[in-house]
């Protein structure tokens, strides 16, 4: 893998609260440099974010439903309409984890669908945060975003106990086959940390580090 196909598995993430206009400038700057996947940013920036990356590749990715996954499927949905007005290629929502911890995966599965219906054909990825969850809740959610209709499963919020593991990506993999794709957020710091979620079945990564990982190849 060279370092510009690195580049290419990475979302390029600030979700923090203090983040600027300053800091999404440099985000973008950063992104267009390197050619990263995608810059991740919170939805008020998405309109902002879409102006500054108008001719480039990189990809404008935000959230839904962050970070706790407990607003309303409407909320959610009304989230990733108005995201994609306004310019989004892609959402990563996440699930309202007590659904799943209670057995209620078919509202999981409505929630999911309920969002990739709103994002009208943009890339949708579903944020499980394994932290709360079994390996065998993992493997049930990972089946549920794939009946949802959804893109990828995603790991983590990076606002929990624990970001992803590669155990957790290992598990997903095995049950997500070639049917959707794999996103590892939350703790990867470093290239050998990227390197280990690919490894085991990745295909995106999600990382504040990302200059630091890149140049590390």
């Amino acid at each position: 893998m060279t370092k510009a196909e690195l580049a290419k598995t990475i979302d390029h993430t600030v979700l923090k609260a203090t983040a600027t206009q300053s800091d999404i400038e440099k985000l973008c700057d950063e992104a267009k440099q390197y050619n990263f996947a995608s810059v991740c940013v919170s939805p008020c920036w998405v309109g902002y974010a879409s102006e500054l990356l108008e001719d480039s590749e990189v990809l404008v990715c935000t959230v839904a439903g962050f970070p706790l996954g407990t607003s309303c499927k409407e909320i959610k949905a009304a989230e990733a309409e108005f995201a994609v007005a306004m310019g989004a290629d892609e959402v990563d929502m996440v699930i309202n984890v007590a659904d799943l911890k209670e057995g209620r995966v078919d509202r999981v599965t409505q929630e999911i669908s309920a969002v990739v219906d709103a994002a009208a054909g943009r890339t949708v990825k579903v944020i499980v945060e394994c932290c709360y969850l079994t390996p065998e809740e993992i493997a049930t959610v990972t089946q549920a975003v794939i009946d949802g209709g959804a893109h990828f499963i995603k790991t983590s919020t990076g606002m929990a106990t624990y970001g992803a593991r590669v155990e957790d990506v290992k598990i997903m993999k095995q049950v997500a086959k070639d049917m959707i794709l794999i996103k590892a957020a939350g703790g990867i710091r470093t290239l050998e940390d990227a390197l280990a979620m690919l490894a085991a079945g990745a295909d995106r990564i999600g990382a504040s580090a990302s200059i630091a990982i890149v140049e590390a190849m």
